[in-house]
């Protein structure tokens, strides 16, 4: 998928599962996925969401707490990794490029 290979590189998810740690952090991951939502509320607005929008989204998603492990588990089963939270905004403007492309 051309999307995932501009947000993360050729491989859409980490090519092997992260190393444990003796202390493994808990991340936090929006489920759905953030593109998977920011998608949706695009469509229903059927306008180009605003950088604040889309911060408001983020914020607002519901997230589950999980290991990096299960957070590269989840992706392989998904088949693509999500946007990344921290910088939602850039990401989402070269993935909504694609998908509208794709819906169109």
């Amino acid at each position: 998928m051309k999307l995932l290979k501009k947000l993360f590189g050729s491989a859409p998810a980490p090519a092997e599962p992260p190393r444990r740690d003796a202390e493994e952090s808990v991340l936090l991951v929006p489920i759905p996925a953030l593109v998977a939502l920011l998608l949706r509320a695009e469509q229903l607005k059927g306008a180009p969401l605003t950088e604040e929008e889309v911060v408001r989204i983020r914020d607002d998603a519901a997230c589950m707490a999980m290991t990096a492990e299960m957070k590269w588990q989840l992706e392989e089963k998904r088949g693509y990794a999500d946007l990344d939270p921290e910088r939602v905004w850039e990401h989402w403007q070269v993935a909504r490029l694609e998908l509208v492309e794709d819906e169109g």
